[in-house]
């Protein structure tokens, strides 16, 4: 999650990221103007489809993203 957070962060136009560890959403603020599909792919290429997505590889791979970034903090 952290490396989702820091990613999306470090976004020009974006102000904040929340994640829910519950449902796994993320949340963010940002400039109104900014082309939403950026964070998208970013998100998307880290692993993490948009939500409806039925592609098990994607899902597989975040899921491994998940449990390696939980091993590695």
């Amino acid at each position: 999650m952290n490396s989702i957070r820091t990613k999306l962060n470090a976004m020009e136009g974006v102000n904040g990221v929340k994640i829910s560890e519950t449902t796994g959403e993320v949340s963010l603020d940002h400039d109104p103007n900014m082309d939403v599909s950026v964070i998208e792919n970013t998100l998307s290429k880290m692993g993490y489809p948009p939500a409806g997505q039925n592609n098990l590889a994607a899902k597989a791979k975040s899921y491994v993203s998940c449990m390696v970034g939980r091993i590695e903090n």
